[in-house]
């Protein structure tokens, strides 16, 4: 019987003369010689076989060096490979150790003896070194077995694993116990100044630069960087080539075209041709734009074959983008004519299983006006609009709304464009409109009247016009029993936009039970992208509730848990966003925390709906601070600018805080009798506002007045722990007025202990001198020490509270940070986001900068107690 064993699959590869030696790989690769495991993980033509094959050359020493294809992937075939491989470069392994047979595993002998006889090699050269390409052939069952013997081999052996793709191993053992280097795809990329190198051996000269432009277009791929100096081998002048390279009929474009697409099909050719248009693409994509079924096994055979065509997983492609831009060119000159419809099969396609910003996109691209506004509002995705797109996104869609055709679907389109431009007047001429066609036609689908009352809620919000947003309510729930139920299904944010915008006009107009009833199922809700807007939306309504009834505890949470969402999400102009920041900073004056207040306001430059809830939310948090820092006609400004925002009805707790303000700035200024008069209509029964007029009263000399107002502020369900601290702060300034000392100290205790758990400080600050010698008293003392005032032995209260972050995550450094919780390392975290170790720590780095932390586990929780995890 002959050998079985092919000798090329032992021989070490050889390097070509233009290779590039790249010291920080190298480096890498030697970081830890220790380690027993070295993976090199990145795609096709990354350059990861050479480098490794000018690593082992390096070491001075045997390598045992096995490649992998499909025919030696299973565990029979494998380990008498690599057995071969090990006698023949290393150790004098028995050469009836393992020979292939056909048709079962490899045995646990064999493991054995391979491991007991490797464990003993460590001498001092080291372990032995064995290096196994293309492991991504190799099957599950076989790194099941090479686990089992890397295990049992230490310290004898040294695995080099050479692989497209992770292997089914113990990776983040190996990672926490500091046995393992790696380099993946980020690390193989050759930088600018490595694509210099790799120029001037191929008799090109390009400054760092020029180079960069060519590294982005090429991502760092090697065998891109490698064919572009092929072709600019070719020109006259490659450095004048190289720097004004472009795609489309350059001489680069005709040696791609020949290697890579002549070398195709005529049928492939044609695939690659019509998805040069899309960004990305699935093999159903595909397969419409070219009307037949067969894409699924053609790009997983362009991609096998490196064929320019990158898999994004998850049966989503994308083309190498020098090659697609080629192929773009190639197709305008091929088949002039061809584009649109290629942009109009594609946005049709969308429609059914793709995103709306592709669709918007391809639509646009093909000049289907009536078709997009069409999707918009028959697919319900005009609130998937309203809910994550902008109009800077998409403006092609928006922009042609003002022209061509005049049909319902298009008014609507065109009064979504006008209420996300916060023009409430326009937008309501075309909702008129879109109103007056759907009516003219009875059998119209349902799915466009309920995008209609959807902004017709969005418009009555704008408006604080509750009424209006009522009556939208309840012809949107109707028009839900009507819309078939897979197709709201799909679309969640529709009703929950819908109860939202309900929610914030029961908020305007005071009806705090009925906005918690709309916002809660909104707020309590499974987390999701869909309903991530009007999940964040509720939270910050909810958190403005509470901190108008004076419950500072339950408002910072709700609004912590709305941030949460900005960056678990990434909606950086959510209109939750600001007010949420808002609620904050209110509750932080209210701690006399006035540093961050003032941190937290300055962000909040406005939510992207500007509903009157949200210029009062302003008004309030603003006008507190300016109060508290003595500024009170700056804080009379701030409370007229609310003001100033045009609604249908008035909003009875906006008024109430007006007038508190207004009450306080009469008081500081000695007038209570004008303190009175600001909140004697105004208060309407609002606890805050009766504690606000109880303390104008008692400074006014009515004592009876302002007592019985103070029991009817604390009787009132809705008054949480703020008000009723200030209620018994303004008792005990009235006990003290009448000399009864005793009362004084127990109404002082009472409010020392209603304040502690929530840190409530600007109450004491306004109370006036009077308070500061019995706080120094000892039964007074034990309760506000540490909170209130200082113990002596640390900084004062503002000093030591733990401060809200006010730089909010961005959504890659939150998902390094969840990453973060799950005790990844860097590594692991890299690898996880398919980004590169130093863009890690360079997230990290902000994260603990954000949240004023220096060790991961502090980081870790802090953000817990934010909320973000």
């Amino acid at each position: 019987m002959g050998d079985p064993f092919l000798r090329t699959r032992f021989a070490v590869p050889a390097r070509p003369g233009t290779f590039l030696r790249r010291e920080r790989l190298a480096e890498l690769l030697d970081r830890a010689p220790r380690a027993p495991l070295v993976m090199v993980d990145g795609p096709a033509g990354a350059g990861k076989t050479l480098l490794v094959a000018d690593w082992a050359a390096g070491l001075g020493r045997p390598v045992a060096w096995l490649t992998l294809d499909a025919s030696i992937g299973e565990p029979h075939m494998f380990w008498p490979h690599v057995a071969r491989a090990l006698h023949t470069s290393g150790p004098r392994l028995p050469l009836g150790l393992g020979r292939p047979a056909a048709g079962h595993r490899a045995g646990h002998s064999l493991l054995n003896r391979l491991a007991a006889r490797l464990s003993g090699e460590e001498g001092e050269e080291g372990p032995v070194t064995l290096v196994i390409d293309d492991y991504d052939r190799a099957t599950a069952d076989v790194s099941e077995q090479l686990a089992y013997l890397l295990r049992h081999a230490r310290p004898g052996l040294r695995l080099v694993l050479v692989t497209r793709t992770e292997p089914l191993l113990p990776l983040h053992t190996y990672r926490a116990a500091g046995e393992m280097s790696e380099i993946r795809a980020a690390d193989l990329a050759f930088t600018p100044g490595e694509a210099v190198a790799l120029l001037e051996l191929h008799g090109l000269d390009l400054g760092v630069g020029a180079a960069h432009a060519l590294v982005e277009r090429t991502r760092g791929w090697a065998a891109g960087l490698r064919l572009c100096a092929l072709a600019a081998r070719e020109s006259p002048d490659p450095r004048a080539y190289l720097k004004e390279f472009e795609a489309g009929h350059s001489t680069v474009a005709d040696f791609l075209l020949a290697e890579v697409l002549g070398r195709q099909s005529s049928r492939t050719q044609d695939l690659l041709l019509r998805v040069s248009v899309l960004e990305r693409f699935c093999p159903d994509l595909a397969n419409a734009l070219t009307g037949r079924t067969d894409a699924a096994a053609v790009l997983a055979a362009l991609h096998r074959e490196n064929a320019f065509v990158e898999d994004l997983g998850h049966a989503w492609y994308r083309l190498h983008p020098l090659f697609r831009e080629i192929l773009h060119a190639h197709l305008l000159e091929r088949r002039p004519g061809l584009e649109p419809d290629l942009h109009r099969r594609a946005a049709h396609w969308l429609r059914r299983s793709g995103t709306l910003a592709e669709m918007l996109a391809h639509g646009a691209a093909a000049g289907d006006w009536e078709f997009i506004a069409g999707a918009l509002v028959e697919d319900l995705a005009i609130g998937q609009l309203m809910n994550g797109l902008r109009l800077g996104d998409v403006p092609e869609p928006f922009a042609v709304v003002e022209t061509g055709t005049t049909g319902p679907a298009t008014e609507l389109v065109r009064a979504a464009r006008h209420l996300a431009e916060q023009d409430v007047a326009r937008g309501q001429v075309h909702l008129r409109r879109a109103g007056q066609r759907l009516a003219a036609d009875d059998s119209g689908p349902a799915a466009a009247r309920l995008s209609g009352a959807l902004l017709e809620a969005l418009a009555a919000r704008l408006s604080g016009s509750p009424a209006r947003a009522e009556r939208a309510a309840r012809a949107g729930r109707e028009l839900e029993r009507e819309v078939p139920a897979q197709l709201l299904d799909r679309h969640p944010e529709v009703p929950a936009l819908l109860l939202t915008h309900v929610g914030a006009t029961r908020v305007w107009a005071g009806d705090f039970d009925g906005a918690r009833a709309a916002l809660a199922p909104v707020a309590d809700g499974r987390a999701r992208a869909a309903t991530a807007v009007p999940r964040q939306d509720a939270l910050a309504l909810l958190a403005l509730i509470d901190c108008l009834d004076g419950r500072p505890g339950g408002a910072e949470r709700a609004a912590l848990a709305a941030l949460a969402e900005t960056d678990r999400f990434s909606l950086p102009r959510s209109p939750g966003r600001a007010l949420a920041q808002l609620v904050l900073a209110a509750v932080a004056v209210d701690r006399d925390e006035l540093r961050r207040a003032q941190d937290l306001i300055g962000p909040a430059s406005g939510p992207v709906v500007r509903d009157p809830v949200a210029a009062a939310g302003r008004s309030l948090a603003v006008s507190r601070l300016l109060l508290a820092r003595g500024r009170p006609d700056a804080a009379l400004r701030a409370t007229a600018a609310a003001a100033a925002v045009p609604t249908d009805v008035a909003s009875p707790w906006a008024r109430c805080e007006a007038a508190l303000v207004v009450s306080a700035v009469r008081l500081g200024e000695g007038d209570p009798d004008a303190a009175v008069e600001a909140l004697r209509e105004a208060a309407d029964g609002h606890p805050a506002g009766a504690v606000g007029e109880a303390r104008a009263r008692l400074a006014a000399g009515d004592r009876r007045a302002a007592l019985a107002m103070l029991d009817m502020a604390v009787a009132d369900r809705r008054a949480g722990p703020a008000v009723r601290v200030r209620a018994a702060l303004v008792r005990a300034r009235a006990a003290y007025g009448e000399g009864d000392d005793a009362a004084t100290r127990r109404l002082l205790a009472d409010a020392l202990r209603g304040a502690r758990r929530d840190r409530l400080r600007r109450p004491f600050r306004e109370a006036g001198p009077w308070i500061e010698p019995f706080l120094a008293s000892s039964a007074l003392r034990c309760l506000a020490v540490g909170w209130l005032v200082p113990d002596g032995q640390g900084p004062a209260p503002e000093a030591a509270a733990e401060p809200v972050m006010t730089e909010r995550l961005s959504g890659r450094e939150h998902d390094v940070l969840t990453r973060l919780a799950q005790v990844m390392s860097t590594d692991e975290i890299a690898a996880d986001l398919y980004v590169s170790v130093n863009t890690v720590k360079t997230h990290l780095k902000s994260v603990y900068r954000k949240l004023g932390v220096n060790r991961r586990q502090d980081a870790v929780r802090r953000a817990r107690r934010l909320g973000l995890l």
